[in-house]
């Protein structure tokens, strides 16, 4: 991408995550509309929650992705055992050899990266998943009254089991709102499963080479933020959003009788980001209501929370907003 070229950048942008989709093809079968959701949400800065039952891949999606940038990666696995401190870092005791002074120095941990693996990030309990809240958030970390900025560009993609599992925590609202997308991975067709396990049975796997480097992230997330979007479309996102909250005069019967919490202000920007980075991975320079309509799902998935009511009824928060679809008009 030669950290796009002021003649075309837009063009410039799109035929990377060309490359980007062909590289990962390499590597991950399937999976199209997934891969498209993550490489939007990272150029257009925000952190990604993976959620599908074990065994469909989602830590290799995520590494492969991980590689194809030449960014700094590492990795956690969350556990019920795992510390706040496993996360951010902790301080030690150092002595001076020639003066004998005692201070305190601070060793960073893993979430001082561009790319964050939080594997399985709901096996731990609430405690310590609240550890990435700043780190999401503000970009930084607060550890004994100073503040530690984090390197740019800085993202988590976070995978999470269903909650129905054994084991598992559910994620607390305020640490699910710092998600961008939550992207939900399903089962593969049978003729692409047959096609993954002929080529992850092979003798050679694929080495993956890195597309983009850490100024060309940056320089298309300045890009995705020029790219138009119309009074109309901005109206559409925020009335889908405003749509979901009960007890407001933008709620239909079906949501104030079975939603306990609406999608807030951040699910409306969350629309607009993710259509714009939507938009120029499909090398248009202006948001359309079908960029909106198009992640409506994986924006609010996580952002709109059913009562007791809908649980026993059966309904469920993708049903819901595809009722939306059909009566927010565009």
């Amino acid at each position: 991408m030669e950290n796009l070229p002021s003649r075309d950048p837009v063009a410039a942008v799109a035929a990377s995550a060309s490359r980007l989709r062909q590289e990962l093809s390499r590597a991950i079968v399937g999976q199209t509309e997934v891969i498209e959701q993550i490489i939007a949400s990272i150029l257009a800065g925000g952190h990604v929650l993976l959620t599908g039952v074990p065994g469909l891949g989602k830590t290799l999606l995520v590494k492969s992705i991980a590689q194809l940038f030449s960014l700094q990666f590492k990795r956690i696995q969350f556990t019920p055992d795992l510390m706040p401190s496993d996360i951010f870092g902790t301080e030690v005791m150092e002595e001076d050899q020639h003066t004998r002074e005692r201070s305190f120095r601070f060793i960073p941990g893993p979430v001082f990266t561009n790319i964050l693996l939080a594997d399985e990030i709901n096996r731990t309990p609430p405690k310590t998943q609240s550890a990435l809240l700043e780190a999401m958030g503000e970009k930084q970390v607060t550890f004994a009254g100073k503040t530690y900025p984090l390197a740019e560009p800085f993202f988590v993609l976070a995978t999470q089991n269903p909650i129905e599992l054994e084991g598992t925590y559910p994620l607390p609202e305020a640490q699910l709102d710092r998600f961008l997308l939550n992207v939900v991975m399903d089962y593969l067709p049978l003729t692409e499963e047959e096609r993954m396990v002929r080529e992850t049975t092979a003798p050679e796997q694929p080495v993956l080479q890195p597309v983009m480097t850490a100024e060309e992230v940056l320089a298309a997330r300045r890009l995705v933020r020029e790219v138009a979007v119309s009074d109309n479309v901005i109206s559409y996102a925020v009335r889908l959003c405003a749509a979901t909250r009960p007890g407001t005069p933008s709620a239909s019967k079906q949501v104030n009788e079975m939603v306990k919490w609406g999608a807030g202000s951040r699910a409306s920007q969350a629309l607009i980001m993710a259509g714009k980075a939507r938009a120029l991975l499909q090398g248009r320079c202006n948001v359309a209501c079908e960029d909106v309509q198009a992640l409506l799902l994986p924006v609010l998935r996580h952002r709109v929370i059913t009562n007791f009511r809908a649980e026993a009824e059966g309904l469920s928060v993708p049903q819901i907003l595809a009722a939306l679809l059909q009566t927010v008009s565009s």
